[in-house]
C-alpha cells in the first residue's frame, strides 16, 4: 500500500524546513507500513480571511504529497479558534470574529483548498465540534497542562510582555485549543508554517498529557510576498490568490524581485531541486536572464492552477501588453548600408551609446535587446536584410536595416 520508507522520506523532506523529531516520524511510517494503516496527517486552518494565496499553498501541497503517499489527510477548519484569533506574529490583541463569520470563511477556505487537495480523499472537521462543547471544567483541565512560563517562551508574547503591551488571557488559550485539536483527531503528523512551530509543539505536549503518543511536526517555509520583504498577505496587497485569473497570476509573478525567483520556483511552481539549482547558478553567472526565469516560473504556476493552454495564453497576452507599453510611437529607422553588422557596431553607429566601450558594458549588463530579446554577446551578427528593433536601456529605441 505504501512506498518504501526511504522514498517516502525523500518526498517528505523535500521543501521542508524542519521535522520534529525525524526518528519518530520514520518509526511512525514503519508502523503504518507494518499495520497497513495510513497515518493521520493534520493541517489546521483558521479562516480569519476567506481568500487563499500561493503562500498558503506551500503547506497545502505538502498535505497533498502525504495524500499521494497513501496517508489520511485531515483538514481542521478552525471556526472556533478563529473567534479567538491566532496571536502568532501579532504585536497587539486581534479583534474577535463571530462563529457565523468563521463558518462562512471556512466554507470558502475549503472550496479553495480543494484546488490543491484531493477532496474525495480528505476528512474535513470543524473544531467547534469539540471546543464548543467544552464546559468551564474542561477549560481548566486543559489549561492546567501548560504554564505561564512556557507560554512566555513564545517570541511574540515575550516581546509584548517586555514592552508592556497587554496580553489577554484568552490569547494564551489559543495554542491550547489548537493543540487539543491534535488530541481530538488523534493526529500522527501536523503540518504548518515555520511561524506555527510553537503552536505545533504545544500540540505534542497536550497529546502527551492526555496519554496519547505525540504527533511529529513538519514546518514549511513562509513565502515572501510580491514586494520581496514581508510575508505574503492579502492585507499587504502583495499576494497571488489561488483564484486569480491566468493573466493576473502571470503578471504578478513577473513583478517579483529577482532575488525571489528561485524561491518562487521551488515553493510556488514546485520545480525540482535540480531545476532550481540550474536557474540559480545561471542567474549568478549570467547564463540565465531573470526575465526568462520569471516567464518559466509564471507559466508553471499558471499551469498548476489553471492549465497549460491558459499558461501559453497568459504569456502571449503579457508579451503583447509588454511590447505595446514599452514601444514609443515615433521610433526612428536608420539605414546602415551593410547586409550584416555586429551588435556592438550597430548600437554605436545608430548612436545609441556614447562609445563602443560604454556600449560593450551595456551589452554585458543585459541592457541591450534585439527584437525584444536581451543579448549579451557584443559580437553577435545581425542580418540587416530584414528590419530589426534595437533597444538600449529603458528609453532608447531604433529600427535598423540595410
Amino acid at each position: 500500500m505504501f512506498a518504501p520508507i526511504n522514498e517516502q522520506m525523500d518526498l517528505i523532506r523535500s521543501g521542508t524546513v524542519e521535522i520534529i523529531p525525524e526518528d519518530e516520524l520514520v518509526k511512525k511510517l514503519e508502523y503504518a507500513a507494518k499495520k497497513n494503516k495510513p497515518l493521520n496527517i493534520k493541517l489546521g486552518a483558521d479562516p480569519s480571511r476567506p481568500d487563499l494565496h500561493i503562500g498558503h499553498a506551500v503547506v497545502l501541497h505538502k498535505m497533498r504529497q502525504f495524500q499521494d503517499l497513501g496517508h489520511h489527510a485531515i483538514l481542521i477548519i478552525g471556526d472556533f479558534t478563529a473567534m479567538i484569533g491566532d496571536p502568532t506574529g501579532k504585536s497587539k490583541t486581534r479583534p474577535q470574529l463571530s462563529l457565523e463569520d468563521t463558518k462562512i470563511n471556512g466554507q470558502s477556505y475549503l472550496e479553495q483548498a480543494a484546488i490543491i487537495l484531493e477532496k474525495s480523499e480528505m476528512e474535513v472537521r470543524y473544531n467547534s465540534e469539540w471546543l464548543n462543547a467544552f464546559n468551564f471544567s474542561d477549560v481548566i483541565k486543559l489549561a492546567a497542562n501548560y504554564t505561564v512560563a512556557q507560554m512566555l517562551e513564545r517570541d511574540d508574547f515575550t516581546k509584548r510582555y517586555k514592552s508592556g503591551t497587554p496580553i489577554s488571557i484568552h490569547e494564551f488559550l489559543y495554542p491550547l485549543a489548537q493543540a487539543y485539536d491534535s488530541y481530538a483527531i488523534k493526529s500522527d503528523i501536523e503540518l504548518g508554517g515555520t511561524d506555527q512551530k510553537f503552536n505545533l509543539l504545544v500540540g505534542r505536549e497536550i497529546q502527551r498529557s492526555y496519554d496519547m503518543i505525540p504527533q511529529c511536526i513538519l514546518t514549511m517555509p513562509i513565502l515572501e510576498g510580491l514586494d520581496g520583504v514581508q510575508k505574503m498577505s492579502k492585507s499587504l496587497d502583495n499576494y497571488v490568490a489561488l483564484t486569480d485569473s491566468p493573466r493576473e497570476m502571470f503578471g504578478k509573478i513577473m513583478s517579483i524581485p529577482d532575488n525571489l525567483i528561485t524561491r518562487y520556483m521551488k515553493y510556488s511552481a514546485f520545480c525540482t531541486d535540480e531545476e532550481c539549482k540550474c536557474v540559480d547558478e545561471g542567474l549568478v553567472d549570467g547564463a540565465v536572464h531573470p526575465r526568462t526565469a520569471k516567464v518559466k516560473c509564471a507559466q508553471k504556476i499558471v499551469a498548476l492552477y489553471h492549465d497549460d493552454d491558459a499558461a501559453v495564453a497568459a504569456l502571449d497576452e503579457f508579451e503583447r501588453m509588454f511590447v505595446k507599453k514599452e514601444l514609443p510611437d515615433d521610433i526612428e529607422t536608420t539605414n546602415l548600408g551593410v547586409e550584416e553588422i555586429t551588435l556592438i557596431n550597430a548600437i554605436a553607429e545608430a548612436k545609441l551609446c556614447p562609445s563602443k566601450k560604454e556600449g560593450r558594458r551595456l551589452i554585458q549588463q543585459g541592457a541591450v535587446s534585439v527584437d525584444s530579446e536581451k543579448q549579451e554577446d557584443p559580437n553577435m551578427t545581425i542580418d540587416l536584410n530584414e528590419k530589426h528593433l534595437l533597444k538600449v536601456g529603458k528609453r532608447k529605441f531604433m529600427y535598423i536595416e540595410k
